[in-house]
């Protein structure tokens, strides 16, 4: 049976200019009854230039504005503002992609055929640039994995494109890419905590609907390709590194937590070195800063009330399934390799016998 599907795109600043086009076309292009489908296009940071682009661009979507970039604040009024027209299923989707004509139908079929899943991820690849590479694609994520110290990468990055049978579960979290939620549940873990700004949302969005005893699951036949460039912007490396820190604080057992301690701390100081080094030392003081604060902490307290209100897994449980290892080719080098990952993973797997 076929749901009323809400798209959630979110534009920032000069994104639209560069992507929606390409973007628009597949979504046109879609097998998907369009009168069962609403896209709603958040112009974050909007201007009165921009709005008039995108209602230029895009006639038939609806374009609801915000002003201050708040990334999970906009994916928030998109996805509420759609359950109240009356959808069922919530999509989000990046907006430097280019979607495969069945990549909405294949989304609403996983969650239709699945029913203990919350959330389905489509199976995304990087955008091909040349002939080759159209030949011969490659994967960006199968789904993404979960490190024990909050991390978070993508499951296949660089890999070549493959068969997936069925709905494998994914066992870390689904990449805020292109997934698609049940509106109920979506409602029932209040939508995404908009303290996290960007970055890290996903993973924060996806531990609340394991927690609530929903699976997530991939869709394989669900393709979209992403442009995907990765970035080390100071901007980027701040509220990384502070929602990491954030999900730990937010969701981990105390026990869990001070087990984790002295790698974290480990971690913290080689964080400290390489910021020292790449010059954004200010941004880890920042972050420092950020946890110094009261209200701060107050903030992470009444969201980790909040989940303990529809949670029915233990995150223990959910923590069985982290990594010991980062396993991301774009931050690959030597010393994280032969040092840093060993020592993590004999460490991680110290702890979870003790979980």
């Amino acid at each position: 049976m076929n749901k009323k599907v809400g798209i959630i795109l979110i534009n920032y600043k000069d994104y639209a200019a560069r992507f929606l086009e390409a973007c628009r076309d597949s979504l046109r292009a879609q097998d998907y009854p369009a009168e069962l489908t609403k896209i709603y296009i958040v112009d974050n940071a909007s201007t009165l230039e921009t709005e008039k682009y995108l209602h230029d661009i895009y006639p038939e979507v609806i374009v609801l504005t915000r002003s201050d970039g708040n990334y999970a604040a906009a994916n928030n009024l998109g996805f509420y503002r759609a359950m109240q027209d009356g959808c069922e299923y919530l999509v989000t989707a990046n907006m430097d992609t280019v979607m495969a004509s069945a990549w909405l139908s294949e989304l609403v079929k996983a969650l239709n055929d699945n029913l203990e899943a919350g959330i389905a991820q489509s199976k995304i690849l990087l955008f091909p640039r040349t002939e080759e590479e159209k030949k011969s694609p490659r994967l960006n994520s199968l789904g993404n994995i979960i490190h024990f110290l909050g991390f978070g990468f993508t499951s296949g990055y660089g890999e070549p494109d493959r068969q997936v049978a069925g709905y494998p579960e994914i066992k870390g979290y689904a990449s805020g890419c292109s997934f698609i939620i049940r509106a109920e549940i979506f409602k029932t873990i209040g939508g995404y905590s908009e303290e996290f700004y960007m970055y890290h949302d996903d993973l924060e969005l996806s531990l609340k609907v394991r927690l609530a005893g929903h699976k997530i699951i991939l869709a394989p036949q669900s393709i979209i390709f992403h442009k995907y460039e990765f970035s080390r912007s100071v901007r980027m490396l701040y509220y990384m590194e502070r929602n990491r820190y954030l999900t730990i604080l937010i969701y981990y057992p105390n026990r869990l937590f001070w087990l984790i301690l002295p790698p974290l701390l480990a971690m913290d100081l080689v964080m400290l070195a390489y910021s020292l080094v790449a010059g954004w030392s200010k941004e880890k003081l920042r972050i420092w800063q950020y946890f110094l604060r009261h209200e701060n902490f107050e903030k992470a307290r009444l969201v980790r009330e909040g989940v303990n209100k529809y949670k029915v897994i233990n995150f223990s449980d959910i923590a069985n399934d982290f990594a010991g290892r980062i396993e991301f080719q774009e931050i690959a080098n030597p010393l994280l390799r032969y040092i840093g990952n060993p020592l993590m993973a004999g460490y991680w797997k110290l702890i979870k016998k003790i979980i």
